[in-house]
């Protein structure tokens, strides 16, 4: 069987690099991919476009705008002079927010009295919207403390608050978004290279008729799995070594944790994608269809449903339930423990036990609907 497998292998290895197209673009395609959504998927919401409507026009007012835009959040504000023209810029997306300061700001602060300041934000994108909206909160917050002190020391009076919060983050002390989409980003890949090669693979054997002289011959079937999936493998490797390579010196990205969990876990995800690939070619009648349907089973769910971009705790529950269908879920979490927690199996063994049980599932359902389709033939 050892000797069948590999001679298999050789065989598909010597189809795969034959195929030079097919071969450069398993090779390059996902490293495009990953420099392209690695930059392209940022959450990070900077150079916000800015107007400020300021009726004051006092050194209050104008210390309080050049405090609360001085930051790499937003652009130099677009000032306006009338109300009439918010509603036109907002309309034509020149700008995200606009601020307006009421008239007599100056006074009213120098008096102790409360006084309101509007901003409007578009709020088409919720996301954006509420990250703009807590910048402009966190802002004011700022202002407003810096001048209570100042009228405070004014009057001899140094107030200390009796608590003052000294914050750290863990793993990514930037919060960069990048750094949480860069594993998502190498399971999506991954998953689709893997289940869309595979499957174009053996249905191919189907197309061209040889796949009839591989069952008449002392081949099993497992063999011919194991060996038409062994050069995917290899080159799925290849394609996640370049990854994290292109990773690291692209985002900055570093493995804080094992390469031996990195490697076995890669492995195991690998075999759970070969093995969603090898269902696809069962119930795919030509390339056309496996293709088509590899790439909307991997691609999709991986998108959607692995907790790449949306939280899976966020979700409904049967929702919930229905993210077991990719195995991209699984290995988000064991990336994100390795690469940027640092941590061991202790974290993820539960993750790993997923994948396995998937593997088994996946590959029971396709053995079956292999001999359904035999006994009909």
């Amino acid at each position: 069987m050892f000797n069948t497998t590999i001679a298999i292998a050789k065989k598909e290895f010597k189809h795969l690099i034959r195929d030079k197209r097919l071969f450069g673009i398993l090779i390059f395609f996902p490293v495009f991919l990953l420099a392209f959504f690695g930059y392209a998927v940022d959450f990070d919401v900077k150079n916000i476009e800015l107007a400020v409507l300021d009726l004051d026009q006092s050194p209050t007012s104008r210390k309080f705008i050049s405090e609360t835009t001085s930051s790499e959040y937003f652009s130099d504000p677009l000032y306006i002079n009338n109300a009439s023209e918010i509603k036109s810029l907002l309309d034509k997306k020149t700008v995200a927010v606009v601020i307006t300061i009421p008239e007599n700001f100056d006074f009213e602060l120098q008096k102790g009295n409360k006084t309101t300041i509007q901003y409007l934000v578009d709020g088409v994108n919720a996301n954006s919207a509420i990250v703009i909206s807590n910048y402009l909160e966190a802002a004011i917050a700022t202002f407003n403390a810096k001048f209570r002190d100042d009228k405070l020391k004014m009057s001899g009076i140094t107030l200390k608050p009796p608590v003052t919060l000294s914050p750290k983050f863990l793993y990514n002390p930037e919060l960069r978004s990048t750094l949480f989409f860069i594993p998502g980003l190498i399971s999506m890949i991954l998953v689709i290279t893997a289940v869309v090669s595979v499957s174009l693979s053996l249905v191919r054997e189907t197309e061209r008729n040889t796949i009839e002289q591989i069952r008449v011959s002392p081949v099993s079937t497992m063999s011919l799995l194991v060996g038409k999936i062994l050069p995917y493998l290899g080159v799925a490797y290849l394609n996640a070594a370049m990854i994290l390579v292109v990773g690291y010196f692209l985002f900055g990205v570093e493995t804080m944790g094992s390469y031996f969990d990195l490697l076995y876990t890669t492995l195991i995800f690998l075999f759970a994608c070969t093995s969603l690939g090898y269902l696809v070619s069962v119930i795919s009648a030509n390339t056309q269809i496996a293709f088509t349907l590899g790439t909307f089973i991997s691609l999709l769910p991986s998108l959607i449903l692995s907790g790449f971009i949306f939280q899976i705790e966020s979700m409904p529950k049967f929702i919930q339930v229905m993210t077991n269908i990719t195995p991209t879920k699984f290995f988000n979490n064991i990336l994100r423990s390795i690469i940027l927690r640092g941590t061991g199996i202790e974290t993820f063994y539960k993750d790993i036990i997923s994948l396995l049980l998937y593997i088994s599932v996946v590959l029971v359902l396709s053995v079956g609907i292999t001999k359904i389709k035999e006994r009909k033939a």
